[in-house]
């Protein structure tokens, strides 16, 4: 009996090494870890992003998206673009919007996390959203002209600027004039949203 027992012991044995030996040679093949989507939408020129087809009517996704969350949420709230958003909620905003992340403003940020986050956008544009040579341009219109100079006059300057960078103009002003009909609410006249703007738009 010990015998016989000992023989299927080490019959279970060398089966057990070889099983072994089966195991170790057979490649191990585990699941790829596929890399979260991101694409940079800030620091980068506006052609860039056109490219990309980041880009509708001109005006950068990332910008509707934030713009139009402002626009329906925002405008009567006291101290807009004035009163800044959390340095680290405005950094994790940027980060989910840059993954492609399905980000539902409304329920992950607050109004002050967005707006904090358009400005910095606005800073972050290659060589700012007005030229330098556009910018010397306006200046010096107005030093020669001062209020009297036509408004004429100041958007066939603007026009120089490449369409992107107009088309983003544009829209920026328009709805900046919408925060400025609501001044009494928010207390954001003209003159403040140029302080806030001014230094983003011509850098």
């Amino acid at each position: 009996m010990s015998t016989c027992a000992g023989a299927c012991h080490n019959k279970t044995a060398v089966q057990v090494k070889e099983d072994m030996k089966k195991m170790v040679q057979i490649p191990i093949f585990r699941p790829r870890t596929v890399a979260a989507k991101h694409t940079r939408l800030f620091g980068v020129s506006l052609f860039e992003l056109q490219e990309k087809g980041l880009v509708e009517d001109g005006v950068p996704l990332v910008v509707q998206t934030m713009v139009e969350h402002l626009r329906k949420h925002a405008l009567q709230q006291e101290g807009l673009f004035r009163v800044n958003g959390n340095v680290r909620a405005v950094e994790t905003l940027k980060q989910q919007l840059e993954s492609g992340e399905d980000v539902d403003l409304l329920s992950q940020s607050d109004t002050s996390t967005v707006a904090s986050l358009l400005k910095q956008y606005l800073r972050e544009l290659p060589e700012g959203l007005v030229s330098s040579t556009v910018q010397q341009a306006l200046i010096q219109h107005y030093q020669e002209c001062g209020d009297d100079g036509s408004w004429s006059d100041f958007k066939n300057l603007l026009q120089q600027l490449p369409d992107i960078h107009l088309s983003l103009l544009c829209y920026l002003c328009h709805f900046l004039t919408l925060v400025e009909n609501n001044h009494k609410d928010n207390r954001m006249t003209a003159l403040n949203l140029a302080t806030v703007f001014g230094p983003s738009v011509f850098q």
